[in-house]
C-alpha cells in the first residue's frame, strides 16, 4: 500500500482541490458560503459545477448523485450521467449549477409520517456545501438535504444542521458575555466508536434469520463464549486483518480519519473509532463508514453484521457519540482551562449540559430508540435505559464546593469563587472511566453510550445540541440583564447544580439498585421503543425544538409515527421469520432426528441391545416438538391479530406486549432442541460456527 498520505481523500472535492481547480474569487466566495452561510450566487455555483465536473471525470467519473439521508436511516442516491448531446451525434460532459444545488427525487417512497401522501411525489434535494462532495466508484456524491415541495424535512440532514445552528447562535450570546468578541462561530464535533461483528458469508447465507432481519433469532450458545475475556484487544486474526487494512484504504480515500481498531469483547466482534469532527460531516462519514464496512467485507467472502445484538447470549454493539463543543478560533468548550476566566467559561458550558440532559433525558432516550436497541440497552454491555450522567471524582468535588459555597479540597484549599479560583489542570485523567454511564466527561468532552451500532448519528446530536442551545439560552436571558455579571452567574452555576444534580451518578450503572435509586430520583426508565417515542410529543419537547426551528410541529408528528412505524414493521418481520424457519428447518429437523433415533433403537432391539439413550432422547425431543409447534401457531395467531390493528402506537403496545413474549415462548423450547440434536441434521450453522469461523 502507497503512502497513507499520499492518497488520503484523494476521492474527495475538498478545499485543497478546490483551491486548486477555482479561481480565487470563486474560491473566496465559496468559502464565505461555507463558514458564513452566505447566500450562494449562481455564477459561483456555476464555475463549482464544471470544476467539480471536470475533477471527478479526471478520476473516471460518468455518473453524479446527490447523496441524501431520508428517515429510513440509510443514504439514498439516484444517479445521473454528465452526457449531454451535441449536434455532431456525439455527446458533452456537462453539469451545471442548477444541477449542483438542486436536484428532484421522488419523494412519495420514502417514509415521511403523513407530511407526504403517496400521489404527492415531488421532493426536493438542496447541496450542503459544508460538506465535502467525493467519489464512490464511478459516480460523483454530492451531499444534500432533503425536504418536500411544502418545504418541510424528509431527512435527517436538515434538522442536524438547524439543531447546529440553534446552538451557535446561543453559544455565541455566551461567548460574548466573556469578552469573547473574536468568536464567529461555535460548533459541535463528534467522533462516533462504530462497533460491528464479521461472520463468513458462506454461513450467513445458510441463515434466513440474518438475512431477512441481521440478527440470530434462534440459537444456542456454544460451550464457549467471551467468558475468558480473551477476544478483547487479542490478536487480530489474518482474514480480519486483511479486512481492516482494505477498509482503512477504501475510508481514508474518502477523507474518513479511521484511527483505532480492535477486537471487541465478544467473539467476531471487533471496533473502529475515527478522530472526531464538525458534528455534520461526523455525520456523513459514519453513514459512509457503515456502507464500506458491508461492501468490502463482502470481497474478502465475510458480512458485517451491524445489528444491536446478531446473538443472544454475547455482547451487542454500540457507538459511542464522543461529543464536544469548539469555537472557530480553537478553543474546546469543554476543556477546563489554566485559568479562573477560562475555568467559569468552562463551569457555565458543563452546567448547560448537565441541565440539557436533565431536563430532556427523554429527548435523549428517544433519540436512540430501535427494535434493535431494545435488545440492548440494560444488558450488561450497554448502559441501561435510564439516562444519567458520569462526571468523576475531581468534577463532582468542585461543583459540590461550588454548591455548598464550601472550601474545595483540592491543590489549593479556596472557597469556590468563580473568576478567582483556578480548577485543577485535566492534563491527564484524573478519574476512571465509567463504561456503564449512559453519559460521561472523559476530559474535554462527554461520551454519550446509548447509541445502537447501526444508528444514524444525527438523531442523537440533533436532540443533543437542542437540549443544550436551550440551556444556553435560559443562562444567556438571566445574564445578559445582570447588573453584576460575576455575582448572577456563581448564582446560575450554582442553581443550575443544585435543581439538576439528581442526573449525575458516578456508580455502577449495571447495579439493580441504581434503578431503584433513578426512580427515587424522578429519572425517566424508557425500557423500550414504545415507552420512549411517544414523549416526543410532550408539550415541553415540542415547545422547545419548536422555538429553536430544529423542527416544525408536522415534522415532529411524522418523526414519532415513522419511527413507531419502523419498530413494529421490524419486529413483525422478524415474528414472521421465526415461524417460517420454525416450519421449515427447525421442526423438520428435530423430526429427522427423531426418526433417526427410532431407528438406531429398533435397530438395538434387533440385535438385543437395550435403546435407553435413543428412547430418552426421543422422549426429550417429542415433548420440545409439541411445545414448538404450538408456540409457532400462537405467534402465527398473535400476528394475524397484529395484522387487524391500524393505529400505530397500538400496534407497537401490542408488539411489545404480545408478539414479543410470543417470539421468546418459541425459541425457548426451539434453541433446547438445538443443544441436543445431532449437528447433521440442524438445517442451519450454528452460533460456535457463526462466532468462531472466521480465522
Amino acid at each position: 500500500m502507497a503512502n497513507v498520505s499520499d492518497f488520503f481523500g484523494s476521492l474527495v472535492f475538498d478545499d485543497r482541490v478546490m483551491k486548486a481547480n477555482l479561481s480565487a474569487s470563486v474560491y473566496k466566495s465559496l468559502k464565505k458560503t461555507i463558514d458564513e452561510g452566505a447566500r450562494l450566487d449562481i455564477s459561483v455555483a456555476n464555475a463549482v459545477a464544471e470544476a467539480m465536473k471536470e475533477w471527478a471525470v479526471s478520476k473516471g467519473a460518468t455518473h453524479y448523485t446527490h447523496w441524501f439521508q431520508p428517515l429510513t436511516g440509510i443514504t439514498a442516491e439516484k444517479h445521473d450521467s454528465f452526457i449531454s448531446p451535441a449536434p455532431d451525434g456525439r455527446v458533452l460532459m456537462e453539469f451545471s449549477g442548477k444541477e449542483l444545488i438542486k436536484g428532484e427525487p421522488d419523494a412519495s417512497s420514502f417514509p415521511s409520517g403523513g407530511l407526504r401522501a403517496t400521489f404527492e411525489a415531488r421532493g426536493y434535494t438542496a447541496w450542503d456545501p459544508t460538506s465535502y462532495a467525493f467519489i464512490k466508484g464511478k459516480t460523483l456524491c454530492i451531499p444534500t438535504a432533503f425536504c418536500s415541495y411544502g418545504g418541510e424535512a424528509l431527512d435527517k440532514k436538515t434538522p442536524l444542521l438547524r439543531s447546529m445552528e440553534a446552538l451557535n447562535k446561543q453559544a455565541l450570546r455566551i461567548l460574548k458575555l466573556f469578552g469573547n468578541d473574536d468568536v464567529k462561530c461555535v460548533k459541535t464535533s463528534v467522533g462516533p466508536e462504530q462497533e460491528y461483528f464479521l461472520v463468513d458469508k458462506t454461513l450467513y447465507d445458510q441463515r434466513p434469520d440474518l438475512i431477512y432481519t441481521g440478527r440470530t433469532l434462534f440459537g444456542c450458545l456454544p460451550p464457549k463464549g467471551q467468558e475468558l475475556d480473551d477476544h478483547y484487544f487479542g490478536v487480530i486474526k489474518p482474514r480480519v486483518a486483511a479486512y481492516m487494512e482494505d477498509l482503512n484504504e477504501e475510508l481514508w480515500k474518502l477523507g474518513i480519519l479511521a484511527k483505532t481498531e480492535h477486537n471487541e469483547v465478544a467473539p467476531a466482534q471487533h471496533e473502529l473509532a475515527p478522530i472526531y469532527t464538525t458534528t455534520n460531516i461526523a455525520t456523513d462519514h459514519n453513514q459512509l463508514t457503515m456502507e464500506i464496512m458491508q461492501k468490502v467485507a463482502a470481497k474478502h467472502g465475510l458480512v458485517c453484521l451491524l445489528h444491536e445484538k446478531p446473538f443472544a447470549g454475547v455482547n451487542g454493539s454500540g457507538k459511542h457519540n464522543n461529543w464536544s463543543i469548539a469555537t472557530d478560533t480553537g478553543v474546546n468548550l469543554l476543556a477546563p482551562g489554566e485559568t479562573p476566566y477560562e475555568n467559569a467559561q468552562f463551569l457555565l458550558f458543563l452546567v448547560a449540559v448537565i441541565k440539557a440532559v436533565d431536563d430532556y433525558q427523554d429527548l435523549l432516550r428517544l433519540a436512540v430508540a430501535t427494535a434493535g436497541n431494545d435488545h440492548r440497552l440494560g444488558a450488561n454491555e450497554a448502559p441501561p435505559a435510564v439516562v444519567s450522567m458520569f462526571l468523576g471524582d475531581e468534577l463532582q468535588a468542585v461543583l459540590d464546593a461550588i454548591e455548598n459555597d464550601a472550601p474545595y479540597g483540592g491543590a489549593e484549599k479556596t472557597t469556590m469563587k468563580l473568576g478567582v479560583h483556578v480548577l485543577p489542570r485535566f492534563q491527564r485523567d484524573n478519574t476512571d472511566r465509567n463504561r456503564t454511564s449512559p453519559f460521561a466527561f472523559t476530559g474535554n468532552k462527554f461520551e454519550f453510550r446509548m447509541l445502537g451500532s447501526s444508528n444514524s448519528i444525527a438523531c442523537a446530536n440533533i436532540m443533543l445540541n437542542s437540549a443544550v442551545a436551550e440551556s444556553l439560552k435560559q443562562f444567556a436571558d438571566i445574564l445578559e440583564k445582570a447588573d453584576d455579571f460575576n455575582s448572577a452567574l456563581h448564582d446560575v452555576i450554582k442553581s443550575t447544580i443544585k435543581e439538576h444534580k439528581r442526573i449525575i451518578f458516578n456508580g455502577n450503572g449495571y447495579d439493580d439498585s441504581w434503578i431503584a435509586e433513578a426512580e427515587k430520583r424522578g429519572l425517566l426508565n424508557l425500557k423500550t421503543t414504545p415507552d420512549a417515542m411517544p414523549r416526543l410529543l410532550d408539550k415541553k419537547n415540542v415547545d422547545m425544538l419548536t422555538a429553536h426551528k430544529v423542527y416544525s410541529k408536522a415534522e415532529i408528528e411524522s418523526r414519532t409515527e415513522i419511527m413507531l412505524e419502523n419498530y413494529v414493521k421490524t419486529v413483525n418481520i422478524e415474528a414472521l421469520t421465526m415461524t417460517d424457519m420454525s416450519k421449515k428447518m427447525i421442526m423438520p429437523a428435530v423430526e429427522d432426528y427423531i426418526s433417526s433415533l427410532a431407528q438406531t433403537a429398533k435397530n438395538k432391539k434387533e440385535v438385543g441391545i437395550e435403546a435407553k439413550y435413543e428412547k430418552n432422547l426421543i422422549s426429550k425431543l417429542g415433548a420440545l416438538l409439541e411445545k414448538i409447534e404450538a408456540a409457532t401457531e400462537t405467534l402465527d395467531e398473535k400476528i394475524a391479530e397484529y395484522k387487524k390493528i391500524s393505529d400505530v402506537t397500538e400496534a407497537s403496545y401490542f408488539i411489545r406486549d404480545v408478539i414479543i413474549p410470543a417470539m421468546d415462548a418459541l425459541r425457548a423450547p426451539a434453541d433446547e432442541a438445538e443443544a441436543i440434536t445431532d449437528e447433521k441434521f440442524w438445517r442451519y450453522p450454528t452460533y460456535g460456527k457463526l462466532l468462531f469461523g472466521v480465522r
